[in-house]
């Protein structure tokens, strides 16, 4: 069936504001304290975080009921955060608890903001970022490298000014390591020429070189289950790297603006006991800078392109990857729409 291009359009905001109804990682476990609240952006959406005495997670809209103000620019109290402007206090479901400034006060007991399910793991926070609140969330997709005790490794982050899709398309480009990372302690090998082939099938896709495995980034999977997306590839190390063979990189990506995402890359090893202590020595001390040098190397040749690039780009071979993923998200926004359209005719016809 034909598309229209009124939906065209609305399919290429909703793919580039981001694709609703995910888990997204918005942050390191760590940032989310129980003394003070810490604010975010996923999908453009301002989002306020804070830690009860339990140790759950609160996620709700970073809006103070009142006035608009920021909440996280606020204070907890007790399992509650309060809002620095007037002193209006808010509970994890987004319901006004309490107006000092106004006892008895119509807007105590009132649902005013939304708020979102959470899940931790892995040392990230993830939040379902779903159209409506009322939709239950499926499992959290995780990879099995962050499931399986015999992984061990570190969760790095990084904000790059850049639309999301740009740093998918990174990752979905395995040819681009040899070039841009020519001179990197693990990209430096390999052929600069190759062809790529594509393995598609339920539940995500293999884009890998022909010609080589195991030189260079040479292969990325993408998986997409129900209700989030993530990647994995492996970086080449050498011996004396240490323990634990190639480097096994785990990558999510939230979108947080236009021109801004987050980016959260597990970098892992297969390791145990002692070669595992020995293993996140050495990335500590010795490779975890040269690792942040890769990625400085992405960051600044993306956020170097024109946010319209698309519009003027040329395909050739080496794109099966991000032309697949790129067709993948355009049909998941599109039933997303579908989906919304058909429930809001629901409505206007009761």
């Amino acid at each position: 069936m034909a598309v229209s291009a009124e939906m065209r359009a609305r399919i290429e905001a909703r793919v580039n504001e981001g694709v609703r109804d995910q888990w997204y990682p918005v942050a390191k476990s760590v940032e989310i304290r129980g003394d003070r609240p810490f604010g975010v952006v996923a999908l453009g959406q301002k989002l306020v975080m804070w830690r009860r005495s339990d140790g759950q997670v609160q996620c709700i809209e970073d809006f103070c009921p009142h006035r608009g103000a920021p909440l996280s620019y606020g204070e907890i109290h007790g399992e509650h955060i309060g809002c620095r402007y007037h002193g209006v206090v808010v509970d994890g479901t987004g319901t006004v608890q309490q107006v000092p400034a106004m006892p008895d006060c119509p807007m105590e007991g009132r649902k005013a903001l939304r708020s979102y399910h959470v899940a931790e793991h892995s040392d990230a926070v993830f939040v379902f970022m779903s159209s409506d609140e009322a939709t239950e969330p499926p499992e959290l997709p995780l990879s099995p490298e962050l499931t399986d005790p015999d992984w061990a490794g570190f969760l790095c982050t990084a904000i790059w000014d850049v639309n999301y899709r740009y740093a998918l398309d990174n990752l979905a480009d395995p040819m681009h390591g040899c070039y841009l990372h020519a001179e990197s302690f693990t990209l430096a090998f390999g052929s600069k020429q190759d062809l790529l082939e594509l393995d598609n099938r339920e539940g995500g896709f293999r884009v890998a070189r022909v010609g080589q495995t195991g030189e260079n980034f040479d292969w990325v999977e993408f998986e997409t289950p129900e209700g989030g997306m993530y990647c994995h590839l492996d970086i080449p190390y050498p011996a004396s790297a240490g323990p634990g063979g190639n480097m096994r990189i785990v990558g999510y990506v939230l979108p947080m603006g236009p021109q801004r995402c987050k980016v959260f890359f597990w970098r892992m090893r297969k390791v145990q006991g002692f070669e595992r202590d020995s293993w996140r020595f050495l990335f500590r001390a010795r490779l975890e800078e040269r690792h942040w040098n890769v990625l400085e190397q992405d960051r600044v040749m993306l956020e170097g392109m024109p946010d319209d690039a698309r519009r003027r780009e040329m395909l050739y071979q080496h794109d099966i990857g991000l032309a697949h993923l790129r067709r993948a998200l355009n049909r998941l926004a599109r039933a997303q729409i579908e989906a919304e359209d058909a429930a809001a005719d629901g409505v206007a016809a009761q």
